[in-house]
């Protein structure tokens, strides 16, 4: 079955060694970098992206050298605009289970004996949005898998939780099945950024109260409430007053007069936290105990520990 989706393009020029003679000589010159094998990119212009757009590149370049090979799991979801973390490194592509499984040149084959819905557009194949995200749940962790989901249920609104529980469950391999639960199951359209999914899965393992997400509290929304606790929770990330969108001082008194605002409609605390906070945990587990927060079930050791790492880590 094919399903048409709406590719996300390369964000630079790449170009085929058959087009561009003397590549050698242009790498050694600084002028262009090898992307994959065959395929390269003007040396400034790849300086510039950030990790997660490298990895964007790499699929593009792999969708010049094999067009017939079907983009996987990071690298779906990278076509698919879903969120990267990181440069993943490895381009993944998925095979029939009669070929072989193997990574060369920087491209990692996978094969599989479940049938995969595969989309097309624009000359590339890929897998579609839920097997993207199935697969992504079975393998990879919780905290990336629930991002990938949360992101993919914003991107398509007809998609629904239970369609990814259901699309889990009817694979004939039971290997990552119980794995990819936790994410799936938990799956929400209402965090609006990655950071808003990682550390939802951070307050849960830290032994927090659930809050609810995305609740409006006067004429402003705040991304995580505790009612209980009359406490509303801000991820807002380490972008948003580095000067990247505008003069920082001005977003700094624009959260203060916001908090005030809360703090008039009977909000006790708002912590703010980034990534920074959210990765290492015991920031914001900090955070929340000083806001009046309390643990009320074991914290869960296991992936706190992972996470840097599987956010940094290549696959």
């Amino acid at each position: 079955m094919t399903d048409v989706i709406p590719l996300l393009t390369s964000p630079i020029p790449l170009i085929h060694a058959r087009d561009a003679p003397h590549t050698t000589r242009a790498v050694r010159a600084g002028e262009l970098v090898p992307v994959l094998r065959g395929v390269y990119a003007p040396a400034a212009d790849w300086a510039r992206l950030a990790p997660w757009e490298r990895h964007l590149v790499r699929v593009h370049a792999l969708v010049l050298l094999r067009p017939d090979d079907p983009a996987c799991l990071e690298s779906a979801a990278a076509l698919h605009g879903l969120p990267i973390f990181g440069d993943p490194g490895t381009v993944h592509v998925i095979a029939s289970d009669d070929a072989t499984s193997r990574l060369v040149g920087g491209v990692q084959t996978h094969t599989t004996r479940d049938a995969r819905e595969i989309g097309t557009v624009g000359g590339a194949l890929l897998t579609g949005l839920v097997d993207t995200v199935v697969d992504i749940a079975r393998v990879r962790h919780p905290a990336i898998a629930l991002a990938t989901a949360d992101a993919a249920l914003r991107r398509d609104p007809s998609l629904t939780v239970e369609a990814l529980v259901a699309a889990n469950e009817s694979r004939s391999s039971a290997r990552g099945r119980r794995h990819a639960r936790w994410a799936l199951h938990r799956a929400s359209a209402l965090p609006e950024s990655p950071l808003e999914s990682i550390d939802r899965a951070v307050v849960e393992w830290l032994g927090f109260p659930e809050p609810e997400l995305q609740v409006r509290i006067g004429d402003d929304r705040v991304d995580k409430w505790w009612a209980d606790h009359a406490v509303a929770g801000e991820s807002d990330g380490d972008l948003k007053y580095d000067g990247r969108f505008g003069d920082p001082l001005t977003a700094l008194r624009e959260r203060h007069r916001r908090d005030a605002r809360l703090f008039r409609h009977g909000v006790r605390a708002v912590p703010h936290w980034g990534w920074s906070e959210a990765l290492a945990a015991d920031p914001l587990e900090s955070l929340l105990r000083s806001a009046g927060l309390r643990i009320i079930r074991p914290r869960e050791h296991a992936p706190l520990f992972a996470l840097q790492r599987a956010l940094t880590r290549p696959r």
